[in-house]
């Protein structure tokens, strides 16, 4: 259950007989270990980091993100409320920042909220493209961390965040939602370098649900200054590279096009499927040359048999375009299966299965030389990749919620 602090806990002043103000401290912790047949790490160079081994280790934030964090409404009058939310991620395994350098690093922002004329935000947050898309993806069931398609490629898990961003968010009409989202690069001579930009909508009708979206994220990265620069990182790194888009990360332009959706047979069966399009196209900085696609579909099925198990079963295929010589496309087979077990409001246990494959070629971290793909799961392992073209993991855990 979580904990409201009053706000006299928090040594603040009464506003007044007509203004009632809430602030809710939460959190999560999640922790267990995991095993992989195949882990090295993720190479710069003109080969891939070669050696991979077994690893045995221990896991954090796998079924969700370990975190705490702040959020809080005042009420203004007239049905509007100003809110905020402050939260910060951590290695419940080690007790380190999630983000070295970041205090609050999922987010950080504060807004004004009406059931009339929608949610207007500002700060730290996540884009209108992941807000509204995430509710049927896979990570879902799979969770981002081995179920998310192959690197979070599409940005359907979390891993993007943009910094400096208004958000807006419609009331719900009739079933529809609709949201945009805009972050201020803020580089000295141009408005536009290094922004990130999103609109997305989402259609819930009873047991049917769709979304669709796009997300823009310009590097601002020149010959003289190559290091990322752009609103969507991490205290200045960029979010989301692995053995998939390795090559190509030097991109001065990244955009997503998707679109989720799904359907509730009943209480206990639901599906849930995903389709993306993601394009990574070079600038004067970039050491690729022209624009690399990759399109991934993908499917969940959920069944609770019983009243405290969840059980899950996933697959989606990743395929690359050709480009930059490759003629041999990367393609990847990704199958998950998933089960979590209830044992209070609050607390679960779960385990994961994941399986991939990768085929193909693609452009070795130098953006250069062309090299096989190697396979890499969900997002958890985007710095330890398989030195191979197959990898397997397997993880267990335990989840609590405050």
């Amino acid at each position: 259950m979580k904990k409201a602090l009053v706000t006299s806990a928090l040594g603040l002043v009464a506003l007044g007989a007509h203004a009632q103000s809430s602030v809710t401290l939460y959190g999560i912790v999640d922790t267990g270990l995991g095993w992989q047949n195949s882990s090295t790490t993720l190479s710069s160079g003109a080969k891939p980091s070669p050696g991979g081994r077994s690893q045995v280790k221990m896991i954090n934030g796998i079924w969700a993100g370990s975190r705490f964090g702040l959020k809080g409404s005042e009420d203004l009058g007239g049905g509007t409320k100003a809110i905020f939310q402050l939260e910060e991620g951590f290695n419940s395994a080690t007790g380190a920042q999630s983000t070295s350098g970041l205090m609050f690093s999922r987010q950080a922002w504060v807004g004004m909220t009406n059931a009339q004329f929608g949610t207007l935000t500002a700060g730290r947050q996540y884009t209108s493209y992941y807000t509204l898309l995430s509710t049927y993806s896979p990570t879902t069931w799979l969770t981002g961390a081995y179920g998310a398609h192959p690197g979070d490629i599409d940005s359907l898990d979390t891993l993007y965040r943009a910094n400096n961003s208004l958000v807006y968010t419609s009331p719900n009409f009739s079933g529809l939602t609709v949201s945009g989202s805009y972050s201020l690069g803020g580089n000295p001579g141009s408005f536009s370098a290094g922004q990130t930009w999103s609109v997305a909508a989402q259609y819930l009708h009873g047991p049917f649900g769709i979304a669709a979206g796009i997300q823009r994220i310009d590097n601002a990265a020149t010959v003289a200054n190559p290091a990322w620069n752009s609103t969507t990182s991490n205290n200045g790194a960029q979010t989301a590279v692995s053995a998939i888009n390795n090559g190509f990360q030097t991109a001065a332009k990244q955009q997503r096009i998707a679109v989720t959706g799904g359907y509730a047979f009943n209480s206990q069966w639901d599906v849930s499927f995903a389709y993306s399009n993601v394009q990574y196209a070079a600038g004067q900085a970039s050491l690729f040359h022209g624009t690399q696609i990759w399109n991934t579909g993908g499917a969940v099925l959920h069944w609770k048999p019983i009243s405290v198990l969840d059980l899950g079963a996933g697959y989606s295929y990743t395929r690359a375009t050709s480009s930059n010589g490759i003629s041999n496309t990367a393609s990847y087979n990704q199958f998950n299966l998933s089960q979590y077990y209830t044992l209070s409001k609050r607390t679960g246990l779960y385990a994961l299965e994941a399986y991939q494959r990768a085929n193909g070629q693609t452009l070795a971290g130098n953006g250069k030389t062309i090299i096989d793909a190697t396979a890499s799961i969900g997002d958890a392992q985007n710095g330890a990749p398989a030195s191979s073209r197959s990898q397997v993991a397997v993880g267990v855990g335990m989840v609590h919620r405050f």
